[in-house]
This record gives structure tokens, C-alpha cells and sequence, in this order.
């Protein structure tokens, strides 16, 4: 099982964002069958085939083993990951796109930003995972309390020059067989509400 699954496919997407099922996926953390999770949640156990027919179907959750029970073969199931996050991919046609935005100091165009960084980590997670490799990455996440705003903007200027100054230090365009890397460096207000 995978700490964090991403949804690259339009009809898992779908499937995935039903009530019913993301209680299922959330109570598949621990294997389980149908019987066993009928009684959980409070559905008859057709009902719960069901929606397990069409987690599996789309690589949601996956076959831990079979038991024979009589007549009858328990199938066992497991989510695929803990966590899920459905990547833009998925919406390709309405995706955000942080190029066509000129304001460069919206939260939308950081929103888009973010958007862009799922889709690409989510792309480069699903084929490490089926080349069985490792990705090369780096996150730095923090938070700061500014006094006044005029600090907030000198802190992100003074930030801007410095990731400036080491981008040109290490950027080398001419490097022979060098790969590319996109950063993002951002800043916003903490949506928890804290003050």
C-alpha cells in the first residue's frame, strides 16, 4: 500500500469522489470483505460489491486474498494507498494553466502553480512506481508570522533575490546530459485560521 495513490484517469476520478466509496476506500486501510465491511458501514453487502467492483476495477483497491467459506469464496480487498489526490490530468480540458495568467502575484495564478506541481510530481510519482525507482526532490515548508505588511514584502523580496542569485549560480543551460527541474517558492496567508 501506498502512503499517497495519484489519480491521473478521468473515470477513476469519478468513481473515487462518490460519499460511499471514499468510506470504503477510508475503511480499506485494513483489509477487508465485503461482509465485513457491509456490517462496518451499515449497507447491505450487495451494495458494498458493488462500489468494491468499481474501486477495483479502476486500481483503487486491490486483492489481499481469497477464502473459501463454504460455497462461498471471500474475496479480500485493500485499498491501493492511504491517501489519494486526483491530479489536473484528470480535468485536462479545464486545467488549471499558471501561463495563461499574467498576474503573477494572484492566488489564483498560485493556485494554478500548485495545480501544475500535483500534476507533474503525480506523473513522475505513477511512473517511478512503475519503473520501482525513487524521484530526486527537495520541499522546504515553513510558516512566519509578519508584524506589518511591509515586512511580509521585503521578506519576499529579499527571498526572490536569493533564489535569484542561486539559480543563476547552479542553472547550467550547456550542462550534457543535465536534467531540467522546476521550482516553485511561494508564500501565502495560513488558511488554518491561526492568527
Amino acid at each position: 500500500m501506498f502512503d499517497i495513490a495519484v489519480i491521473e484517469d478521468p473515470a477513476a476520478a469519478e468513481v473515487s469522489l462518490d460519499p460511499m466509496r471514499v468510506r470504503l476506500l477510508a475503511a480499506l486501510a485494513e483489509p477487508g470483505s465485503a461482509t465485513t465491511l457491509a456490517g462496518r458501514i451499515g449497507l447491505p453487502r450487495q451494495k458494498v460489491n458493488y462500489h468494491l467492483r468499481a474501486l477495483e476495477k479502476h486500481g483503487l483497491v486491490e486483492l489481499v486474498e481469497e477464502r473459501r467459506k463454504g460455497n462461498v469464496t471471500e474475496r479480500i480487498l485493500r485499498a491501493t494507498a492511504a491517501s489519494y489526490v486526483i491530479s489536473p490530468a484528470a480535468l485536462a480540458a479545464v486545467a488549471p494553466d499558471p501561463d495563461r495568467s499574467t498576474d503573477r502575484l494572484s492566488a489564483r495564478w498560485l493556485l494554478a502553480l500548485a495545480a501544475r506541481l500535483v500534476k507533474d510530481v503525480g506523473s513522475l510519482i505513477t511512473g517511478a512506481d512503475k519503473a520501482r525507482k525513487r524521484i530526486a526532490t527537495f520541499a522546504v515548508e515553513g510558516e512566519i508570522r509578519f508584524a506589518r505588511a511591509e515586512d511580509r514584502a521585503a521578506f519576499a523580496e529579499e527571498l526572490a533575490t536569493a533564489v535569484t542569485g542561486l539559480i543563476g549560480k547552479y542553472h547550467d543551460e550547456s550542462a550534457v546530459g543535465g536534467r531540467k527541474h522546476r521550482m516553485i517558492v511561494a508564500i501565502h496567508p495560513s488558511a488554518d485560521g491561526g492568527s
